[in-house]
């Protein structure tokens, strides 16, 4: 399975789910080349801490580049199981593994340089941040990611979902909403001072969470900076005319901490009764005149309410939000293959990782 002696690729994997057959050059790791090559293969962080691109090695050696233990369990390593993401190849392989069918091709990723246009606080800890690109990026779809890096200063990108749809933002322009991490050296730079007019690249677009072709109700769950690609599949749900029932469910510390309160209300009314927007917040103080929810967002879920068994959710936030959202939801009824989430993963939930 793996080796470390074997000739320099290229290499070529063949896919035995689809029959594709992709090659990986010697400096690349599956997933990259995978991608490159335009197939859907499922993944979201890319820096082996999602554990979406998980896939089976069939046949052939392979180097791991960083140790698969750190995401995988003992039982799946031992039937085969690699992260694409931190595997290069060392002969001809097979790969089987569960590729996505998104409604469209998806774009080959590219590297886009642009300025900073606008960096607007949305809350005390989230910034709306509009890029203006030299040219176009190639199409995204709504709850892709992109990837930022500052050139001769954090040069090491970091992944940002899309705040908005594409058919929502203003010609050659990105946005995206990212919250400040604590000794996070990128939002740190950009929540120290204003950086409108700083030269920054953007790679992408990346990532699985799109929206998938169903009539089932529809449940969003987000919390923090988790807002920008469940805002984005809101809008295009929206713009498609609302042919399903949709619940949001945001999680925030306090009133301070809620946002886009504008935006849900535009989509709420364009929902002709289709969108209902609940906002839960776990740290409001007793006596305030909240009269909302209070609590976390997996405390309100029934599902007799929210018709769960039936069901496709949607889940992005940090890992703990959504490692507890999954499980109540499983519980309730919903399939796995109907659960799509987006973990947003800083250093600390990394290895050797980044912020």
């Amino acid at each position: 399975m793996f080796g470390f002696f074997a000739r320099k690729g290229p290499h070529r994997a063949r896919i035995t789910t689809s029959g594709d057959t992709i090659e990986v050059g010697a400096g690349d790791n599956l997933l990259k080349a995978a991608l490159n090559q335009g197939l859907a293969w499922p993944h979201n962080c890319r820096v082996g801490s999602c554990g979406q691109c998980r896939c089976r090695l069939v046949s052939g050696k392979i180097k791991p580049l960083n140790d698969f233990s750190y995401v995988l369990t003992g039982e799946e390593m031992d039937a085969g199981m690699i992260l694409a993401c931190q595997t290069s190849l060392r002969s001809d392989v097979e790969i089987e593994v569960a590729l996505d069918k998104p409604a469209t091709a998806l774009s080959q990723p590219k590297s886009v340089g642009g300025v900073i246009a606008r960096a607007r606080p949305l809350t005390h800890d989230i910034l709306e941040v509009r890029i203006r690109l030299d040219e176009a990026m190639p199409a995204y779809l709504a709850g892709q990611y992109a990837e930022l890096s500052v050139p001769g200063l954090i040069e090491k990108p970091r992944s940002y979902s899309f705040a908005s749809a594409p058919e929502n933002e203003p010609f050659g322009h990105v946005s995206f909403f990212i919250r400040h991490v604590p000794d996070g050296e990128m939002t740190g730079w950009l929540h120290a001072a204003n950086q409108e007019g700083q030269r920054v690249n953007v790679a992408g677009p990346y990532g699985s969470f799109w929206l998938r072709d169903s009539a089932a109700p529809m449940l969003c769950i987000a919390g923090g900076s988790g807002m920008a690609p469940i805002k984005a599949l809101l809008e295009q749900v929206s713009s498609q005319g609302f042919q399903r029932q949709v619940t949001y469910v945001f999680g925030a510390r306090t009133r301070d901490d809620l946002y886009c309160l504008d935006e849900m209300k535009q989509i709420k009314a364009r929902g002709n009764g289709h969108f209902n927007f609940i906002p839960v917040l776990s740290r409001e103080p007793d006596d305030s005149d909240w009269s909302g929810l209070r609590g976390r967002c997996t405390d309100i879920l029934s599902p007799e309410a929210f018709d769960l068994p039936n069901s496709h959710a949607y889940l992005c936030g940090p890992p703990a939000m959504i490692d507890s959202a999954i499980e109540c939801l499983s519980r309730a009824g919903v399939k796995s293959e109907h659960i799509f989430y987006d973990k947003f993963i800083d250093a600390s939930h990394m290895q050797g990782g980044r912020v």
